[in-house]
């Protein structure tokens, strides 16, 4: 299963792919809109901080997903139990 985290803290990265890996999941992540979403593929789940992140960020991760079969959660705090409270609902664990 995989996960793209689009927001967040630049600085949290490391610690956001070590819970992604405690739960099995492959997880790409994305702080900045630089560049866009390359190789963001076909996520089983697309985790959206929308606190740390623009308006124009947001429609644009939607954009990229659309008509895929991926499951979006959104939060407005991007701290490492938010993200785990996501991923226990939606993977289990």
């Amino acid at each position: 299963m995989s996960v793209v985290i689009v927001g967040g803290n630049e600085c949290m990265v490391r610690q956001y792919k070590d819970l992604c890996e405690e739960y099995r999941l492959k997880a790409k992540i994305y702080p900045k809109m630089s560049g866009g979403f390359r190789n963001a593929g076909a996520p089983d789940l697309l985790v959206l901080f929308t606190n740390t992140m623009s308006h124009k960020m947001v429609n644009y991760a939607l954009a990229e997903i659309k008509g895929d079969n991926t499951r979006i959660a959104r939060s407005h705090t991007s701290s490492l139990s938010a993200l785990k409270k996501i991923l226990t609902e939606h993977v289990g664990g």
